[in-house]
């Protein structure tokens, strides 16, 4: 077979394979020159009667041949199924609403601390953080909580085996600021923080604080309440009552709780609040005299005031909602509301 025979086979074959209308004559034309029984396979069998300069030659002419038609063969393949994918797009309804992304957001704990940090800030505050996982010493003991004192029953915690422990309040960074800075000071701290609790409405064995404590000379226990209903007031709104009472904390002399009306029941009893009208938020008070000491600070001279809110809690007056482990749940159509 000379070349002109071989060109001509090659031209009647891409002829066919582009006159070609489905997939279906496609694979009729791709049997006719490339089956058992083509064109090309004829050819190809009688290569072994030629002599060796005719049977290389002709050899690479066919193969070429072969990988020209198979080629043409894909090519148009490619391109049917491009025109079928046309067609499935025509047949869209192009007025139909489109599917909304799902969007996330900040979580509305989240939310809290961060007005909470703003706050702060512009009340002349520094954000700092502290880890998670705390030894005894910070944890307990130079807050004025020792191994043998009846405050430990207090806070329950867990324990690992090796003799750390996830931290009980963001408080054990107290002493762990005043060891690196000189008074005056004002120091915020968000995180979380870990206790063996049994849960229930208003309580969580893994939740967030927010511990704030300013030292300096002359402070007061009347500088503690005005910072507290500031910032309150400013995270509720001034609608929102506040009670300012007595309490008892290990490392803070005098104490005091702040309590705000509850937000579901206007004072009433609920079980949200426990029947009593009112949501615990925070305890504060008085740096202990005994705590300035163990971080070298004198406490004949400066004198402080610490206190914790808890986010989740405000969380649920701000937002009125009744149960802590909603917060916690990870129950979408619950989040999604803010």
């Amino acid at each position: 077979m000379d070349l002109g025979k071989i060109q001509n086979l090659k031209s009647q074959a891409i002829s066919n394979i582009l006159e070609a209308k489905d997939e279906q004559e496609l694979e009729e034309v791709r049997i006719s020159y490339l089956g058992r029984k083509g064109e090309i396979t004829r050819l190809i069998k009688k290569l072994p009667s030629l002599d060796p300069e005719e049977k290389r030659e002709l050899g690479r002419l066919l193969n070429d041949l072969k990988k020209a038609i198979e080629d043409a063969i894909e090519n148009q393949r490619l391109g049917m199924g491009k025109k079928r994918g046309v067609v499935k797009k025509e047949w869209l309804d192009v007025t139909a609403p489109g599917k909304k992304p799902l969007v996330g957001h900040i979580h509305p704990v989240t939310q809290i601390i961060w007005e909470l940090s703003e706050v702060f800030e512009q009340m002349g505050y520094q954000i700092m953080e502290g880890p998670e996982i705390e030894n005894e010493h910070y944890n307990f003991e130079v807050l004025n909580i020792p191994k043998d004192h009846p405050a430990r029953d207090l806070q329950d915690t867990f324990w690992l085996t090796n003799g750390l422990l996830p931290r009980t309040h963001t408080s054990a960074m107290q002493v762990r600021v005043m060891e690196k800075l000189k008074p005056p000071f004002k120091v915020a701290v968000p995180g979380w923080v870990f206790r063996s609790e049994r849960e229930d409405a208003t309580h969580a064995a893994c939740f967030h604080h927010y511990e704030g404590f300013v030292v300096g000379q002359g402070i007061s226990f009347a500088d503690l309440k005005g910072t507290l209903y500031a910032f309150l007031q400013k995270i509720l709104g001034y609608q929102t009552k506040l009670q300012f009472r007595a309490s008892y904390f290990p490392y803070v002399e005098p104490c005091a709780e702040i309590s705000a009306s509850c937000p579901h029941c206007q004072g009433k009893g609920c079980p949200a609040c426990g029947g009593s009208g009112w949501l615990e938020i925070l305890g504060s008070g008085m740096i202990h005299p005994q705590v300035l000491k163990n971080a070298q600070i004198d406490p004949q001279k400066y004198s402080g005031f610490a206190f914790c809110p808890g986010p989740t809690r405000l969380a649920m007056i701000k937002y009125q909602v009744d149960k802590i482990r909603l917060f916690t749940g990870g129950d979408l159509r619950f989040l999604n509301q803010f």
